[in-house]
This record gives C-alpha cells, sequence and structure tokens, in this order.
C-alpha cells in the first residue's frame, strides 16, 4: 500500500513530502540521494526490489524530500545556510517524521517501535548520521555508497556549529557519556563498490571514525563491478534487509 503526506516544516521553512509503502513489518527510513524527492526510489525501482520483503510484511518502507540535500548540491543561499540546513533537516525528521512514522505503526507495534534508516550516496551520509544523533530513535543504518566529508562540496573550509553537529565526522569523535553509551549498543553497515563514482575511503573515513569510540560497524567491498548507480543499490537494499528481518 502506497500513502504520502505533504507538509510545511517551520524548523526547515520548507514544504516536504513523506511516503510509504507497506502495511505492517519494520520501519526503515529510506533517504532519497542528493537533492531526491520522497518518490525518488520508487522511480528508480527501490520498492520493486524490495517488493518481497513488502509483500511478506517484513518491512514498510517510508522516505521523506532530500530538503538539505537540494539546498546543498543546488547551492542554494549562503554555505552558511546550507550547513544550518542539514542540522535543521536531522531535527525535522526527529522532531517531524519519526512522530509520524510512530503514528503510523502504532496499531501493529506500540508507541516506541525503532526505525532502521537507510540510503545511498547522501543518503548514506544522512542514514548514519540519524543513528549517531539519535540512538534513542534510530537503531540501525544501512550506509550504502555513502558520501561522509561533505565540506569538499562547499566553497569554504570553516564548518559552522550546526554542520559540526549534523556530520558524525565532526561531532562523534567527541560523544561521550549516556549517549555513546547507547550508540555503542547500534550498528551501521556500510556497503561500497570500488566502480565508477564510488570512493572507498570515504567508507573506511566513517569506519575508522566510529571504530575509533567503540561504536559497532562493518565495512562491506563489493568489488570493482560495481558502480555508484542505481543497479548497485537495488541488490545491496534487499539482500541487508532481507538478512536483518530473517
Amino acid at each position: 500500500m502506497f500513502l504520502k503526506s505533504r507538509w510545511y516544516s517551520s524548523r526547515m521553512g520548507a514544504q516536504s513530502t513523506l511516503a510509504r509503502w507497506g502495511e505492517t513489518g519494520q520501519p526503515v527510513l529510506l533517504l532519497p540521494t542528493a537533492g531526491g524527492d520522497a518518490e525518488e526510489i520508487e522511480r528508480f525501482h527501490l520498492i520493486t526490489a524490495l517488493k518481497d520483503l513488502l509483500t511478506a510484511g517484513k518491512i514498510k518502507i517510508y522516505s521523506c524530500d532530500s530538503v538539505a540535500g537540494r539546498a546543498w548540491f543546488n547551492r542554494e543561499g549562503s554555505p552558511q545556510h546550507r550547513m544550518w540546513m542539514q542540522d535543521a533537516f536531522h531535527h525535522y525528521i526527529r522532531e517531524e517524521v519519526v512522530p509520524a512514522i510512530r503514528m503510523d505503526c502504532k496499531k501493529h507495534h506500540g508507541d516506541d517501535l525503532p526505525i532502521w534508516s537507510a540510503g545511498a550516496s547522501i543518503g548514506a551520509f544522512h542514514a548514519a548520521a540519524l543513528v549517531c544523533r539519535f540512538p534513542d530513535i534510530f537503531t540501525r543504518a544501512l550506509a550504502m555508497s555513502g558520501t561522509y566529508n561533505l565540506m569538499r562540496f562547499i566553497e569554504t573550509d570553516t564548518p559552522t556549529a550546526e554542520y559540526w553537529r549534523a556530520s558524525p565526522l565532526q561531532f562523534v569523535p567527541h560523544l561521550q557519556g549516556r549517549h555513546l553509551e547507547i550508540l555503542q549498543t547500534r550498528y551501521i553497515h556500510i556497503a561500497t563498490g570500488e566502480g565508477r563514482w564510488e570512493s572507498l575511503p570515504e567508507s573506511w573515513g566513517l569506519a575508522n571514525v566510529l571504530g575509533a569510540r567503540g561504536i559497532p560497524n562493518r565495512v562491506e567491498n563489493w568489488g570493482p563491478d560495481w558502480h555508484h548507480d542505481w543497479v548497485t543499490w537495488r541488490e545491496m537494499l534487499p539482500k541487508y534487509l532481507g538478512a536483518w528481518t530473517a
């Protein structure tokens, strides 16, 4: 079953859509690539690739517009505005998207069902960041073909405080206390190829930061025949979600 809703988020100062596929099962927030919209994953056949898991009631897939990614790669506003938007986007997910997901799942699963995150490219950045920032809500992430050092795409060398809070490479090394303790019970799977437009060092860069803080993770290299492309992600996504829900 497909449903979607759209509302204005005062946190981001923008409209955003939330879409859902499936009726029961583990909720997974699947973040778009770059500036993709909530239905990008259907147009590029990720939903088709997940058909068996959706039909079996193993998972429910949610996706929202990548408002922050759109601002970043379209160079909307100043660099400072774009860095602010990364942080605002994560708070929009925590304060608006997560309650909507939990309300949708309440009938079958109660109020506090943990949520998984997943995504490719910049979607992988957000998937990993959500677990690292909000481990009380997001318990597992699948980060595919990720781009984790977003500073190389912006015309400044100085991250703002908002970007610092949004980027795992920046904030994870400084975590401590209860936040870190909870995060050390979560898991981030980092999958990548070595084909066209892939960057294995990006994946190891994130893994090294996580590992240094005792945060469970694994890098899985699919090799040179797998490119930074939807063909790769259509293979990766059902493989891992299928294993996790078996």
